[in-house]
């Protein structure tokens, strides 16, 4: 268990590795319970559990019928039905031994804990003519529809046009009905259903390679973050309802111009309402990992704030809408490559890196790196504890003014104000058995954060 401190204006954030030992991590999603389900991008979804251990026999194995030979291949979408805990359906998106997307439903067995292998159902399996710009999105709206993000079909600068192409799925983001028979049916409020020059299932055109997109499980809306060609990565806020939106690609990369030539009027597309540029001196960003809007009750501080990453400069960033969709962003900590965001049954944020194999906890600064000196002065004994433990400050001028509780999840248990001791007894018969954190604060404000294991 460690911590990275990431600084974001107004607020900072810190991230601590919750479990470690996954298998290039690109999708975190939960079913309702507290457990985590990784997807492994080589077709294997594991299950992580609420104590951070993972199961040893994988929740769902179709590696055999996964590619991944590509970059950007490989089982990339999860999405539980809204039902799931009576029905047991789930879906996945993934790129088959063609390099196609296959769109399908597996049924969970008896076993809580693995799925029905035997299952499955293919609902839609979509042509790729490249390996990379894969999309693989599939997230279940509010309104109980399952939506599948699209990329262009890959190589550069959607050579072929496919994202204005009307009658092509690719560089689009879908809209499908998986409650009214198989394989699916078109909902009747699609935008385009009464438009024979565009294809059904299409509920926005334009998108270059959605890399995650995400519903505001508060508002509805829809956040879509778009990978760019060269320049710039961008990031739709589309409210509640709306629908039926060219995003712009290829005409546009971001708001400015890419390939105009048979394009239309700009009041046709509907630009980002946040980008931001890899050019120049900030070269080292590249692609843009979407993610959600914080809707945690852990941490007040980032509530209502958009988290997003870059995937070569590791930053996580914020967008904050109520401030004119302001983008803050943390400190690099390069290695990681974070490709998803996921929450939790209670709304907290992780984010995987598919580099590290690891996944994090978005916790804020209640338990931010502490001051070294300090803390090499503090002690606490004995560790592992039951009852009572002692906190000591080994310097006399350094006194402790203050001492907080926290789980291992970051939400506080306990604050004690002090005067100015070097010694302190804490109480623990009330706090379960388990790992916490103990952050002591000195008279002069420098801050220690200790582990404690209570048995």
């Amino acid at each position: 268990m460690f911590f990275i401190a990431l600084s974001i204006t107004a607020q900072d954030i810190d991230l601590t590795s919750f479990a470690s030992g996954f298998n290039k991590p690109v999708n975190i999603q939960h079913a309702g319970d507290n457990r985590l389900f990784i997807v492994e991008q080589n077709g294997v979804i594991k299950i992580l559990n609420a104590d951070a251990t993972t199961n040893t026999t994988p929740f769902l194995d179709i590696n055999s019928q996964v590619s991944s030979s590509g970059n950007e291949q490989g089982l990339l979408g999860l999405a539980f039905h809204p039902n799931y805990i009576t029905n047991g359906f789930f879906f996945v998106n993934y790129t088959n031994n063609s390099g196609n997307t296959v769109i399908s439903r597996f049924t969970v067995s008896t076993d809580p804990s693995i799925a029905d292998i035997n299952s499955q159902e293919i609902l839609l399996t979509i042509a790729q003519p490249y390996s990379n710009h894969n999309g693989g999105s599939i997230v279940f709206g509010p309104d109980g529809y399952l939506y599948i993000g699209m990329g262009d079909g890959g190589s550069g600068g959607d050579p072929d046009n496919y994202a204005q192409n009307t009658t092509s799925l690719l560089g689009k983001i879908l809209r499908i009905n998986i409650d009214n028979g198989l394989p699916y049916t078109i909902p009747t409020d699609n935008p385009f259903v009464s438009d024979t020059n565009i294809t059904d299932e299409i509920w926005a055109i334009g998108v270059r390679n959605p890399w995650k997109f995400s519903f505001d499980s508060l508002q509805g809306d829809v956040w879509i973050a778009d990978v760019g060609q060269y320049d710039y990565e961008e990031i739709n806020h589309t409210l509640n309802g709306m629908s039926g939106l060219n995003y712009g690609w290829r005409c546009y990369e971001s708001n400015y111009a890419y390939q105009t030539s048979g394009c239309q009027n700009t009041s046709n597309y509907t630009f980002p309402n946040a980008e931001y540029s890899h050019t120049g001196g900030e070269s080292y960003r590249c692609s843009i990992t979407g993610g959600y809007v914080y809707r945690g009750s852990l941490y007040p501080d980032l509530y209502g704030l958009y988290f997003f990453a870059d995937y070569c400069s590791d930053e996580i960033g914020t967008v904050d809408p109520s401030n004119s969709y302001t983008i803050a962003y943390n400190t690099p900590s390069i290695g990681s490559s974070f490709v998803s965001f996921g929450v939790d049954n209670n709304k907290e944020l992780y984010i995987a890196g598919l580099n590290s194999g690891t996944i994090y906890k978005i916790i804020d600064t209640t338990l931010s790196i502490d001051d070294f000196s300090f803390s090499n002065a503090i002690t606490i004994s004995p560790n592992p504890a039951k009852d009572i433990v002692l906190i000591q400050s080994k310097t006399f001028s350094t006194t402790m003014r203050k001492i907080e509780v926290f789980t291992i999840l970051g939400k506080k248990v306990r604050t004690i104000t002090i005067e100015n001791l070097n010694t302190y007894q804490l109480h623990l018969e009330t706090l379960s058995q388990g790992l916490y954190f103990v952050k002591i604060i000195a008279n002069n404000n420098a801050v220690a954060v200790k582990k404690l294991l209570i048995q």
